[in-house]
């Protein structure tokens, strides 16, 4: 999965597009989204996607469908870190792994789903 930060542009915006991701995501059950702060951007969401596209038309669809204006963070990747110690630590980009020569594996983690029909 891809994770961006969503957040509004306008502060008093977030409940909005709480509601509207809500609604989203009774549509498209690939969408995932959490509460996240940021000092810079205030109060938005986490939202993990299946790629880069699909992160399109959920921007497209919450500025359009919705009318809200979005911040849109720079797109990630969670990392799987397995230390040498043998505890796994999950980290969102590379810009915050651990020190030099702490890792042993670095995986991005795959997500398998099965569909039933």
């Amino acid at each position: 999965m891809v994770f961006a930060g969503l957040y509004p542009a306008e502060g008093g915006d977030y409940e909005r597009l709480r509601d509207s991701l809500a609604k989203l995501q009774l549509n498209d059950a690939a969408l995932r989204f959490e509460p996240e702060r940021s000092a810079a951007l205030g109060f938005g969401f986490r939202c993990g996607f299946l790629g880069l596209l699909h992160l399109e038309v959920v921007q497209e669809r919450l500025e359009r469908e919705y009318g809200l204006s979005l911040i849109l963070t720079a797109p990630s990747v969670r990392y799987r870190i397995r230390l040498r110690d043998g505890s796994e630590i999950t980290i969102d980009g590379q810009f915050y792994r651990p020190a030099p020569g702490r890792p042993l594996v670095v995986t991005a983690p795959e997500e398998v789903r099965f569909v039933r029909c």
